[in-house]
């Protein structure tokens, strides 16, 4: 970190940055020139409050030398981490991993012809809410503890893994009992709270980009998990909020080649989400996978027409046959695979 300080400040105030620097357990590093001087932060291990040093008198600037994130870098963790999952399943190796299901758990029958519409055309990991965060309070909030038991007969039944979302930290243990990952949904991007709980769990953890988050607030997010002492942290793109009406999202498929540059984790994409229409789904099912995310989200309903939430941007089952043939395709395009159910894979 460079702390610019104003063209003629004086000795005084160049002498007290650098006393907070030490007081703050780091280095200080005055850089005098012509027009101004600077003074570096030596030892910046990314939990500097940079709005303190901000504050002080001749103080122009803060510059980031290094990114305020750490432990989700590529400069901390060169190689590409890769999540296990039961059944040796793997996110972020050679793998693509296709997560598909219901928006949210509505009844016994609904969740179990669902999972095994998904997994006959090839999904190896069944997703469905059995808490939903809704913008109104009148829409249908999820089965609760009575859906997670049902994705529990569901992956009985099929042996497919479970994603499913945790909305807070007094469910979060119910969460954990059944899902194999847990998701932490973009409203709860930057619930910390709820983030730190996470991270002391240490099951595997799917983290979705906020309604209006940059890919730094992401990453900063996931550090949250990190730093709480969980590694097993998977990155999904479901799209910003825009201007134009015409999708429910931006789809930002530039966000999966800006992460893997960044971060070490994986990353996988919602093209659901993304767009909120079903016949965006499958064509921006195929870039993602194109532009090398990990794994894919994808919602998936028995029949779309009654479902209680999402039913606009989800798939018949057999468009979602298609996409998974045509996912496969391009997959071995460049050099990777779609991931098959665990027997297939025996």
């Amino acid at each position: 970190m460079l702390i610019v300080m104003r063209h003629g400040a004086p000795e005084e105030d160049i002498s007290r940055v650098a006393a907070t620097i030490e007081e703050m357990g780091y280095q200080a590093r005055a850089m005098p020139g012509k027009q101004r001087t600077t003074v570096g932060l030596v030892g910046n291990d990314g939990r500097v409050d940079g709005s303190r040093l901000a504050a002080l008198p001749g103080v122009q600037e803060i510059i980031h030398v290094t990114k305020p994130y750490k432990q989700v870098s590529r400069e901390w963790k060169a190689e590409t981490t890769v999540v296990r999952l039961r059944n040796g399943l793997t996110v972020g190796g050679d793998e693509v991993v296709v997560m598909a299901g219901p928006c949210s758990v509505e009844s016994e029958q609904q969740i179990l012809e669902a999972a095994r519409a998904v997994r006959e055309a090839g999904a190896t990991v069944l997703r469905a809410g059995a808490y939903k965060p809704r913008s109104s309070p009148y829409s249908f909030q999820g089965l609760g503890r009575a859906g997670l038991e049902l994705l529990a007969r569901a992956r009985e039944e099929t042996g497919l893994l479970i994603v499913t979302e945790a909305m807070d930290a007094e469910e979060m243990d119910f969460v954990a009992e059944t899902a194999d990952i847990i998701q932490i949904g973009a409203r709860n991007m930057q619930n910390y709270s709820l983030l730190k709980r996470a991270g002391r769990l240490g099951k595997p953890i799917l983290l979705k980009r906020g309604l209006s988050a940059t890919i730094q607030e992401l990453l900063l997010s996931a550090e949250y998990i990190l730093a709480a002492g969980n590694p097993n942290v998977i990155l999904c793109e479901r799209g910003v909020r825009g201007f134009d009406p015409a999708t429910r999202n931006i789809f930002d498929l530039s966000a999966i080649a800006v992460v893997h540059g960044l971060s070490h984790l994986p990353i996988i994409a919602d093209p659901s989400h993304g767009t909120g229409h079903r016949d965006m789904v499958i064509p921006m099912a195929r870039a993602a996978v194109a532009a090398g995310a990990d794994g894919l989200l994808v919602e998936v309903h028995p029949s779309p027409d009654r479902a209680l939430s999402d039913g606009a941007q989800s798939l018949y089952p057999e468009q979602f046959d298609r996409m998974m043939k045509e996912a496969r395709l391009i997959a071995e395009a460049i050099g990777r695979r779609v991931a098959e159910p665990a027997e297939i894979r025996a």
